[in-house]
């Protein structure tokens, strides 16, 4: 078979040389094998056969080609194409042009690959008509390489051959090889542009933008007579629009002789997507003056305006005209009417406009589900997504974002797994909009190494991503990784201030000083440590880690909101400083700063732990009466613990008996927490069991219960309740303790042997010990306690300080401090052995535990003597 083309072709290679160069007509053939494009085609050969192949002699086999292509009979057409090229029968150059447009018209790509296959292996090069049909069919299915090699073979070009590929590459977002496409047909190809090149060639310099070659193309415009045409000069408009010129834009607007609706639509968006919302509300009064009627784009955008300047009596005044025009039903102003009235808070009039919706699309959806979880309304927006689901509706990258974050409110694990396998189906997961949030909803559902699995499966990530592990790993306690993950980020990224503020969390949770002393000088330097929320995370900070001093100078230094002063009274509470926090605290009424929520739980906790019982019922008397806060369950729970811990257990238990809420798990938790400490096994039982009929899955009241066992001497409820915690997959979080020693964070877990310095530490220890037991120190039946005693210590504390304290000791100077961090209680043990190590080195240990701030010197502790698991286990004995 051959393929007949008469042409006037020269070679023209990518570079575009030589474009005058002619060579004289040529036919070409050519007997390629027989290519079998689906199992039906086995038999292609077989078509002509069927139709009486004696009969080709008589009848144009071209024309029984073309016949085929004017049925749309595309699979057919190929199958003749075979058996004529098996029986070498030239093919004519209108039949492979008809035959690539109806590969074109049915969507037939790999069709018409094969096809570009055949011709190339017969053809060098490709007359106008038919390489114009391959360009045209390639750059509708998006494929601008083999366009581009279409292009190349053509040793002639029409302006549809350049129109074509210009637009191509336009619509695929290749905006500078569009633009120089462009300048090549105009100066190396002697192609004029015309009235369709213009609007493809302005709307690229618009998306580049380029200011610069837009203008020039204006001249273009202006040179070929074009500047009349309403097409071109819309084009115009859009582009100096996207380059933000405004002045230039309005000037074109102005100066057409005729306008059309896409003329007003093009000005007006054009200065609301610039900022200059209140010029396009004037136009588009000007555009109903003129009895142009308003289309459904002008509406969006003018709905989106009046959201934008914060004017619901305009939004509603547009509302009704919408309804007037007749648009209430079209989807595209409803979506937009809907985040309007959703932006006022007016939620009532967008889910009613909204229900009347007949036809709604995922915009639609996705509106009113980010509405509900942007709202603090997370169950709205899930059961709006399920409603979406029954639908059959599906969901976008926005919609799956959107009820992941109030997955991630919710704890629901569930559907977040079932939204990411969605997401692993539909290809969504290469969003990384999708992907930042899983790590948030994984992190927030306590699945921090599902969370790392898709933070490493990230391509490319942003500083959203790496904020997010970093804010993941500190929720889950797992903030030394945390400092790990920021010092690989800070090698390719630059944090945002919401990064710095997660990872400053992460430092004060572990008491990394120096880590976050880099933090704060890193925000001095690129000017944010006085933005948003980093001076307060700056002064948490530096409390958590135990530096007043410091943290007073950051308190003075900015703003002092009611933030501020919270943390500095959290602080005064963790120490049990209560009279230090009830003092701060009419400082802060003085400044005329108003008290919340949480400076009252702040007071009351700093009373509980100073024994101040009627301080702290004054203050909780106070919220109401005085300072118009009302209490909530938190504020019962405080008051139950400062009843509690002063040894009240049965005022404790009637004030929640008269409680105006129903007590949740927080409130029977601090009962039973007063019953651990003061031993009344009968009272924790009671509160145990109305814990356990809400929640099930804390792992902090199995520990409550069984610290309550065990100070009462009853192992084998321990061995239940601890057998109780397996079955049900919960674990306790093992001792660990973090020390800061020259600036690197180390960490210690419960019978760490693994350290390179253990024998070391080992033997510092050991020689304590034994200088304990010498002079009979209190707190040296460490190292002879019996089982029973051994083995509540090492459930509730671990004893992980013990190896950061002799860390410390070992690497630092003499008489410096040693800081420790530790995420379990301090025993008694651990307790005196700090003490006496104190006395011995002559130096201040600090060590916060889960429940105080311990600052040991000269053998004595800042609490008293109070703030240790089991504190009463040897008054008692």
């Amino acid at each position: 078979m051959a393929f007949c083309a008469k042409t006037s072709q020269t070679p023209l290679r990518q570079n575009l040389r030589n474009p005058k160069t002619r060579i004289p007509e040529t036919s070409f053939y050519f007997k390629p094998k027989t290519h079998h494009f689906s199992s039906k085609n086995a038999q292609s050969v077989q078509v002509l056969n069927t139709e009486n192949t004696s009969s080709i002699a008589t009848k144009n086999p071209n024309s029984r080609l073309n016949e085929l292509c004017l049925n749309g009979s595309l699979e057919q057409a190929l199958k003749y194409l075979d058996s004529m090229q098996e029986l070498n029968i030239c093919v004519d150059e209108d039949a492979l042009v008809n035959l690539v447009r109806l590969c074109e018209w049915k969507r037939g790509y790999d069709e018409g690959l094969y096809l570009h296959s055949v011709v190339s292996k017969t053809m060098t090069h490709l007359s106008v008509r038919l390489g114009n049909a391959f360009l045209s069919m390639f750059v509708k299915f998006g494929d601008l390489d083999h366009a581009w090699c279409v292009f190349g073979k053509m040793c002639d070009r029409d302006l549809f051959s350049w129109n074509v590929l210009i637009g191509g590459y336009a619509k695929a977002g290749f905006f500078d090889e569009a633009l120089s496409l462009y300048q090549r047909m105009f100066w190396v190809g002697g192609v004029k542009p015309d009235v369709y090149t213009f609007p493809c060639v302005l709307r690229t310099c618009g998306g580049v933008p380029d200011l610069k070659r837009g203008k020039e193309v204006h001249v273009h415009v202006i040179r070929f007579g074009y500047e009349a045409d309403v097409d071109v000069v819309n084009a115009l408009i859009t582009m100096y629009v996207k380059c933000g010129d405004l002045v230039r834009a309005r000037l074109v607007f102005d100066g057409m002789p005729k306008r059309d609706r896409i003329s007003w639509n093009a000005m007006i968006s054009g200065y609301f997507e610039n900022g200059e919302y209140m010029k396009g509300l004037m136009l588009f009064i000007m555009m109903r003056e003129v009895l142009v009627d308003p289309d459904f784009m002008t509406l969006s955008s003018v709905i989106s305006a009046s959201e934008l300047v914060g004017d619901e009596k305009l939004g509603r005044e547009v509302h009704g005209y919408v309804i007037k025009m007749g648009f209430s039903d079209d989807v595209s102003v409803c979506n937009p009417l809907i985040k309007m009235y959703l932006s006022f808070g007016n939620r009532e009039e967008g889910e009613k406009i909204f229900s009347r919706m007949e036809s709604k699309d995922v915009v639609s959806w996705t509106t009113m589900i980010s509405c509900y979880e942007g709202s603090m309304l997370p169950d709205k927006a899930v059961e709006t997504y399920k409603m979406m689901e029954a639908e059959g509706s599906m969901p976008d990258e926005i919609t799956i974002a959107s009820v992941l974050s109030a997955c991630a409110c919710l704890g629901n694990l569930d559907l977040g797994i079932k939204l990411h396998q969605l997401a692993m189906r539909t290809g969504l997961i290469s969003y990384v909009i999708i992907a930042n949030t899983l790590i948030d909803m994984y992190s927030k559902c306590k699945c921090i190494d599902k969370a790392l699995e898709v933070f490493h499966q990230i391509p490319d990530k942003n500083v959203i991503s790496w904020t997010s592990i970093i804010l993941g790993l500190r929720l889950n306690n797992r903030s030394f990784e945390a400092l790990i993950f920021f010092r690989q980020m800070m090698l390719n990224l630059k944090p945002n201030s919401v990064t710095l503020v997660s990872i400053l969390s992460a430092c004060a949770r572990i008491g990394a000083l120096m880590c976050g002393k880099e933090i704060h000088a890193h925000a001095l330097r690129i000017g944010v440590a006085f933005d948003g929320f980093l001076p307060n995370a700056l002064l948490d900070m530096y409390v958590r880690c135990g530096r007043m001093k410091p943290a007073w100078n950051q308190f003075n230094l900015n703003e002092r909101d009611v933030s501020a002063w919270n943390i500095l009274l959290t602080g005064y509470a963790e120490r049990g400083q209560g009279a230090l926090a009830e003092e701060f605290f009419r400082k802060m009424i003085d400044s005329k700063v108003n008290p919340d929520e949480v400076t009252f739980i702040a007071l009351l906790c700093a009373c509980s732990r100073s024994g101040m019982v009627t301080e702290g019922l004054e203050l909780f008397n106070s919220m109401k009466q005085v300072y118009s806060v009302t209490p909530n369950l938190r504020h019962y729970a405080c008051i139950v613990d400062l009843l509690g811990r002063a040894g009240q257990l049965e005022e404790a238990y009637e004030f929640i008996q008269k409680m105006p809420m129903k007590p949740d798990a927080a409130i029977w938790g601090a009962l039973l927490n007063a019953c651990r400490i003061h031993r009344w096994l009968e009272l924790g039982e009671l509160a145990a069991g109305h814990i356990f009929e809400t929640d099930t899955r804390h792992v902090g009241y199995y520990v409550l219960l069984c610290n309550l066992y065990a100070a009462s001497g009853k192992w084998d409820e321990v061995a239940k309740v601890r057998r109780l915690m397996r079955e049900k997959g919960l674990t306790i979080d093992p001792g660990c303790s973090w020390v800061e020693v020259k600036g690197e964070v180390h960490a210690f877990l419960s019978g760490d042997n693994f350290h390179p310095q253990i024998k070391e530490i080992n033997s510092v220890l050991e020689g304590f010990y034994e200088k304990m037991k010498a002079v009979g120190f209190a707190g040296s039946e460490y190292v002879s306690m019996d089982k029973s005693e051994a083995s509540k210590a090492e459930i509730f504390c671990g004893h992980s300080e013990m190896l950061a304290v002799a860390f410390g000791l070992i690497n630092t100077p003499p008489g410096m401090p040693i800081w420790v961090t530790k995420n379990l209680y301090t025993c008694q043990s651990c307790h005196n052995t700090v003490k006496f190590i104190s006395k011995i080195v002559r130096r201040n240990i600090f060590v916060r535990d889960t429940e105080h701030f311990h600052h040991f010197k000269d053998g004595t502790c800042s609490c008293g003597d109070e703030g240790y698991w089991g504190r009463l286990d040897r008054s008692e004995s």
